[in-house]
């Protein structure tokens, strides 16, 4: 007799890529908050973006600021769905329902996935993208403040392990628990310069 598949489901939030016509983003984007808000989606589908970088670019001899889509043709979406875990593996289920009504909206030809089922974004994928486009990352991907752990304190003497600066010793002058990075001051060209270090590739000396 064969055993039946324990599945264990939660709501969780994901963000998934839309594919539209190019130039289309910003009007996919318009009128899908309308229609959700028309069709109060507003607790499934829980955020919209069109990912742009700002640049700074010389135009006639003048210093002008530049956004440009970091993906043309695509539209950022965060929905709520169905985490299934089983002994299969771990799936996504969207709502058939808002599904449906994304996939119709003029201007878009599908989710990014395999055939029709939408397949969410990495968490790295997405972080990257929020870091290029200056914004706050969402606050279900933020790591609480209580659970961040760090063994070094303002003063504190800490090697770099990565970037640009690894391998320099400096002293703590500032900790950022929000954005898990610490200024540390190192000697660069006889001076001491401040620089700015992500916790990961921080080690206390």
């Amino acid at each position: 007799m064969e055993l039946e598949k324990t599945v264990e489901r939660t709501r969780v939030k994901r963000w998934f890529m839309i594919h539209t016509y190019s130039g289309y983003e910003k009007k996919v984007k318009a009128d899908l908050e309308q229609k959700i808000e028309t069709l109060d989606y507003g607790d499934i589908v829980t955020r919209l973006m069109v990912p742009e970088e700002i640049t700074n670019e010389i135009v006639r001899g003048k210093k002008k600021v530049v956004a440009r889509k970091l993906f043309p043709g695509y539209v950022m979406l965060e929905m709520e769905v169905t985490r299934e875990e089983s002994s299969d593996g771990i799936h996504f289920k969207v709502d058939s329902d808002a599904w449906y009504y994304v996939r119709n909206t003029n201007g878009v030809t599908g989710f990014v996935g395999v055939g029709s089922d939408p397949i969410p974004m990495e968490e790295e994928e997405v972080k990257n993208i929020f870091r290029l486009t200056g914004e706050d990352l969402p606050d279900e991907m933020k790591v609480p403040k209580d659970l961040v752990k760090i063994n070094f304190k303002l003063g504190d003497t800490v090697k770099i392990l990565g970037g640009g600066f690894s391998g320099h010793q400096g002293s703590v002058s500032e900790i950022d628990m929000e954005q898990q990075k610490a200024k540390v001051m190192i000697e660069m060209f006889g001076r001491m310069t401040p620089v700015e270090v992500e916790f990961g590739s921080l080690e206390k000396f």
